[in-house]
């Protein structure tokens, strides 16, 4: 992308001092997208490409992703908030933000919601639940740590891959399929499973939907086989002000499934927090 061109920076967060890397371009509102697991911030190169015009766009890669540096885990969704909160700081990103945050992007958005509520001029949550891991979850998540220690990263990447998007474009879009692997491919073991230990252990966030004030979008994949579309439902009607548009021909990663509808519905949002 001739936009998309990744740099490295030094921060000092409350966990450490960690190098990170991210991407940004475009003028105006802060945008700050936050890719899940085991994904990174290329994730975001539709974003990149359609709204430049309309924002700030701000794209990192988490602690031990993509280009940024591993450091020991578990990765805590409040450690990844507090990088965030630093590198926005770094940045001289002084204004209020929109936060998009995308599967454990979203967990991570709760937790920033939580910590740095001042902020946050909206959030914007897809393909995520405020929920924590229940015990069969939890057990999961044990179980693909442990798999993934003793067989290696390509097995967990084989069974998530199907899940990730919907059967259509599983089934028929080569080019989606294999830029989504490559991406989980540059992930390490080491931090698949710091990752999964800090979604194991993550907090709930149910009780925080109701508290949140600031203008929220939900954007669900129709067809995501992760977070069923009835969780974005239920967050939907517990978050006072929030709207919520499905994605259509979608699955967990609509943000590259069907980027045109995802990126219209974005630039939408963002100009009613503009106008407000």
């Amino acid at each position: 992308m001739t936009h998309y061109r990744s740099q490295k920076i030094q921060l000092d967060s409350p966990a450490g001092r960690v190098e990170i890397a991210y991407s940004q371009a475009g003028h105006g509102l802060p945008l700050l997208f936050v890719h899940g697991y085991p994904l990174n911030c290329r994730l975001w190169q539709p974003q990149f490409a359609d709204l430049l015009d309309t924002a700030r766009v701000i794209a990192p890669d988490l602690r031990g992703h993509g280009e940024s540096q591993v450091t020991p885990g578990p990765y805590s969704m409040e450690m990844f908030a507090d990088d965030l909160n630093a590198l926005l700081d770094a940045l001289g990103a002084s204004e209020k933000i929109v936060l998009c945050g995308l599967s454990m992007g979203g967990y991570v958005a709760f937790a920033f919601a939580r910590k740095y509520p001042e902020r946050l001029a909206g959030l914007i949550l897809t393909a995520t639940r405020a929920a924590a891991d229940g015990p069969e979850a939890k057990a999961g998540r044990d179980q693909a740590m442990q798999t993934a220690s003793e067989n290696g990263s390509k097995v967990i990447f084989d069974a998530m891959l199907p899940k990730l998007l919907s059967p259509d474009t599983f089934a028929h879009r080569p080019d989606i399929v294999a830029q989504v692997r490559a991406i989980m491919e540059h992930t390490p073991l080491e931090t698949i499973l710091a990752d999964l230990a800090g979604l194991r252990d993550r907090r709930d966030s149910t009780d925080l939907l109701p508290s949140l004030r600031i203008p929220s979008l939900l954007l669900p994949g129709e067809h995501d086989a992760i977070v069923p579309l009835h969780e974005a439902q239920a967050m939907h009607a517990a978050i006072p002000n929030s709207q919520l548009q499905i994605i259509p021909q979608a699955g967990h990663l609509a943000n590259l499934e069907n980027p045109r509808i995802f990126n219209q519905a974005v630039c939408d949002f963002l100009g009613r927090i503009k106008n407000m």
